[in-house]
């Protein structure tokens, strides 16, 4: 059996995982419970206990990913992830040790469920391939090509830059106060010429339908945007899956979550998040 203890040992490691495959922090919250109620009923003794929750809470999620594919195919608008909103000034790193950037998350989304799992438990977490073909009741062979698919996958389509924090906040904060300030021109000097933004409103609140792509139209749509905010609105510099972002509140309510990437000072990728049932979680800012 797997005591309280245990467990509590790997809930960072579980909720990581879930996290990773579903996108989602109150899914990944649900499945970190699921995982406890079935290992706390285990009679038998488990010689690996941190391998045995790691495959009780990836085959959850591969079954929840299966239950999903149907909702997100209906989903209106771009599909993001919800995401982890915590101050600059907290020191916490309970989820902000296990975490990755948006970015990252939405091109672990263009992964298969398999290869997702795989990619996961292999790359983020260090599990063998023999031991993920356990898990997953898969020959190692099959397991290593779907590994070496999915590594390549992300390789191709990951960030290519670590740009520091400073530059990143620095930068987050000349764009708000351009767009606000209706600075176009400005506007444009900080973003890359190939630059993509991406509005997840669920079709719960307003939000663009299919992304922006390229500075100009980009800008003009954050200008649009930002330069009429609506009365109590209020911007506040927070950590967004441990990169520094934006949470915009009105009268202290969450109202929007943003992450932008950045290279070599200029933005190339924007992630706004409106859905209200994906920011549930985010705690109030008064």
């Amino acid at each position: 059996m797997i005591d309280t203890a245990t467990f509590e040992q790997n809930r960072r490691m579980l909720f990581g995982i879930a996290y990773r495959m579903l996108g989602s922090v109150a899914d990944a919250e649900d499945l970190v419970q699921d995982t406890w109620l079935r290992c706390s009923q285990v009679s038998t003794r488990v010689e690996n206990p941190a391998g045995y929750l790691a495959r009780t809470v990836t085959n959850l999620a591969l079954n929840r990913l299966t239950s999903a594919a149907v909702t997100r195919e209906r989903y209106v608008g771009p599909w993001l992830p919800e995401p982890l909103v915590t101050r600059p000034d907290t020191a916490e790193d309970v989820e902000l040790a296990e975490s990755v950037s948006l970015a990252m998350l939405v091109v672990l989304e263009s992964l298969s469920p398999l290869e997702r799992a795989v990619f996961v438990l292999k790359e983020v977490f260090g599990f063998s391939f023999t031991e993920i073909a356990g898990m997953l009741e898969r020959s190692e062979a099959s397991v290593r090509q779907v590994g070496r698919r999915a590594r390549t996958h992300v390789q191709e389509r990951r960030p290519r830059y670590d740009t520091p924090d400073e530059v990143r906040r620095r930068v987050t904060d000349e764009f708000l106060a351009a767009c606000v300030g209706g600075d176009l021109n400005r506007v444009m000097e900080l973003l890359a010429p190939d630059v993509t933004a991406w509005s997840d409103g669920g079709g719960k609140v307003q939000a663009a339908l299919h992304p922006q792509r390229g500075a100009d139209k980009v800008a003009r749509f954050f200008t649009g945007v930002l330069a009429k905010l609506a009365p109590g609105t209020d911007a506040h510099p927070v950590l967004v899956n441990g990169r520094p972002g934006l949470l915009f509140t009105v009268d202290g309510r969450p109202d929007t979550v943003t992450c932008a990437e950045i290279v070599d000072g200029r933005i190339t990728q924007i992630h706004a998040i409106r859905n209200p049932d994906k920011l549930r979680h985010v705690e109030p800012i008064g």
